[in-house]
Parts: C-alpha cells; sequence; structure tokens
C-alpha cells in the first residue's frame, strides 16, 4: 500500500507540473515584430493580389500561380512566396502584409502592400497590358492610407511619430524597361533618349515620389534595385543566340539605373538626417545565383518552370498549366519571375546582407533597429 501511494503521489506532481508547464506557455507572449509596420510599393515581383480585381493582363490569381502558396492563388507572381513575404517573416510579422485592395480598418496599422503588376516609374508604362497601380497612384494611395492613419490614431502627431518607425520598401524599375523603353513597337522611350538619359528620367521620377513619401511620414526607406532582366527566360527566348547568353544591352541599361538608384541613396541620406535610406543589390544577388547555382540548389537557370515556347520564356504561365515538379530547382518560375527558391535568398540577405555588396550602406536588419 505505502508503494502504491508513493507511486500516485508521483504521479499527481508530474501532472500539477505538466499543468503548471502548459499554463506557463499559453502565458507566453509573442514577440512584437520589429516595426510597426512595413509599407510595399512595387511591381508583379511584390504585388499579391492588387491587380485581381481590376480589368488587366497582368493577373496572377490562377493556378499554377501560388502552387506552393498557403491557400493556393493569391495573385502573386510565384510559386509560392515573394521577397517581401520573407521580409515580413524576418521582421516578425505573423501574417503577410495585406494588399491595398483588401487592407480595411486597424489592420492597415500593420503596413500595406501597394504593387501592381505592370507598374512603372512612369505612368505610360505597362499600359499595353491594361489596368495597372503606378508608382505614383500607388504614392496617392500611401497618402490616402495616412489620412485613416490619422483617425484611428488620433492626430497628426501621433500619425507621424508611428510611421517614421516602419520600414517602406520600394522596388519599382522594372517594368520601365521591360514593358517601355524595350518594347519599341509600343513605346518611343527608346528613340527619344539614350540609356543613361532614360535612367536619369527614371530617377527624376523616382526621387520626386521618395520626397512625397517623406512629406507623409516615411522616414525609413529600403530601395531596391533592378534585376538583371536581360538573364530572364523572356529575354533569353527572345534575344539570345544560344538561349543561354544573357542580353548584354539590357543588363547594361539596369546597371546604369541602378548606380544612379544607389546615387539617390546617398543624395537623400545627406538630405534628410532624420530619415534612413539604403539600397538593395538585387541585381548582384541574382548574380551569384546565375554564377554559381549549385551552390544555391538549382539546376536550371536559362528556363521558366512554367511557360510557353522557348526557354519557356514567351509568355507567362496559362491557367491551370501543368508546372515542372522540381520547382526549387529552377531559379525562374515563369518567363520574367524567380520561384520561391530564389525569392527566399533574395528576401533572407536583403534582411541580412552575407556580402558587403548586398545592402549599402545597411541591410534591412539594421535599419529596422534604427
Amino acid at each position: 500500500m505505502g508503494l502504491m501511494r508513493t507511486k500516485l503521489q508521483r504521479f499527481m506532481l508530474w501532472v500539477v507540473a505538466v499543468a503548471m508547464v502548459m499554463l506557463s506557455l499559453e502565458n507566453v507572449v509573442v514577440g512584437d515584430p520589429q516595426v510597426p509596420c512595413y509599407f510595399i510599393f512595387g511591381d508583379s515581383l511584390v504585388d499579391n493580389g492588387n491587380n485581381n480585381n481590376i480589368n488587366s493582363l497582368a493577373k496572377a490569381n490562377y493556378l499554377p500561380y501560388g502552387i506552393d502558396y498557403p491557400g493556393g492563388p493569391s495573385g502573386r507572381f510565384s510559386n509560392g512566396k515573394t521577397t517581401v513575404d520573407v521580409v515580413a517573416e524576418l521582421l516578425g510579422f505573423d501574417d503577410p502584409i495585406p494588399p491595398y485592395a483588401e487592407a480595411r480598418g486597424e489592420a492597415i496599422l500593420g503596413g500595406i502592400n501597394f504593387a501592381s503588376a505592370a507598374a512603372g516609374i512612369r505612368d505610360e508604362t505597362g499600359q499595353q497590358l491594361g489596368g495597372r497601380i503606378s508608382f505614383a497612384n500607388q504614392v496617392n494611395n500611401y497618402k490616402n492610407t495616412v489620412s485613416q492613419i490619422v483617425r484611428i490614431l488620433g492626430d497628426e502627431d501621433s500619425a507621424a511619430n508611428y510611421l517614421s518607425k516602419c520600414i517602406f520598401s520600394v522596388g519599382v524599375g522594372s517594368n520601365d524597361y521591360l514593358n517601355n523603353y524595350f518594347m519599341p513597337l509600343y513605346y518611343s522611350s527608346s528613340s527619344q533618349f539614350t540609356p543613361e538619359q532614360y535612367a536619369q528620367a527614371l530617377i527624376d521620377d523616382y526621387s520626386r515620389q521618395l520626397s512625397t513619401l517623406y512629406d507623409f511620414g516615411a522616414r525609413k526607406f529600403v530601395l531596391i534595385g533592378v534585376g538583371q532582366i536581360g538573364c530572364s527566360p523572356n529575354a533569353l527566348a527572345q534575344n539570345s543566340a544560344d538561349g543561354k547568353t544573357c542580353v548584354t544591352r539590357i543588363n547594361s541599361a539596369n546597371q546604369i539605373f541602378n548606380r544612379k538608384l544607389k546615387g539617390l541613396v546617398d543624395q537623400f541620406n545627406n538630405l534628410n538626417s532624420d530619415a534612413k535610406f539604403i539600397y538593395i543589390d538585387a541585381y548582384g544577388i541574382f548574380q551569384d545565383l546565375i554564377n554559381n547555382p549549385s551552390a544555391f540548389g538549382f539546376r536550371v537557370t536559362n528556363a521558366g518552370c512554367c511557360g510557353v515556347g522557348r526557354n519557356n520564356g514567351q509568355i507567362t504561365c496559362l491557367p491551370f498549366q501543368n508546372p515542372c515538379q522540381n520547382r526549387d530547382e529552377y531559379l525562374f518560375w515563369d518567363a520574367f519571375h524567380p520561384s520561391e527558391a530564389a525569392n527566399i535568398i533574395v528576401g533572407r540577405r536583403s534582411y541580412r546582407a552575407e556580402k558587403s555588396t548586398d545592402a549599402y550602406p545597411i541591410d534591412i536588419q539594421r535599419l529596422a533597429q534604427l
């Protein structure tokens, strides 16, 4: 009897201990995000549904897009996550940043994704694809959002203080080359400007929109460089003799823009002591993936996992088309857009630089800490 009583006492002590552990776990406070909100401006590389309900050919709210994304197709031009989804997770946000088309009420306090597929710095960019929300109009949508934040928080000073702690990510310019400058049948920009002049015209417009964001409370800016458009399956399909060699004239134009954008970071940092601007070298990060794909788990770098024609690069994925099975081995998901596997690498290196050239002058992690 004494032995049974001892065993019963031990069992009861164990039950009590387990119960106390469970109660303590319930009371654990999940860490807050590193910044109160994350605002995103851009194009199809980061659009997460703003084009779903507008009259546009630039949509991705159907399978096989989103085949690896929880919940399926969302409007993301990827098989899964985009770079900003990855950055949001690393910043500590529990949920993806909602698209402007869906954000309502106090949910906007965590940030909004304003990005729109086919959008560019120039208002006319992407017009052959139909509806899209240009960078200027995305900034206008942000201004409307600020008015809502002022109402929620009570006054402009509270809103300004709140917004000064948030991160503002801007990644535009790709379509100004893809769906403007290098599309002479639709646009006259290539006959009006040299690559140097065009890059400067883009930077001038870009600068004006950044100034507006600053005037409406933005203080922590992430400016993302244009990637290697000349290495996309679409560029290779149309302009590469062997289907593998990147198109130099396109990449050279992209590099001119990127150099000017990095210079803009210095210019704004010198002018605004109460703000911090950083540059993410997406071009350079992608260069690493192309030069040494096996080191990152990639086997195919010159063709889309899903698409039509040469290099699967003539057009994007068709509805319900069967994509490749080994998606993590493809650098590109479709004719233009990186796979989730590539987005994860770019997102991680944007957040925490692995090379000194990944981010300038600091990375997103350090920006969040300022």
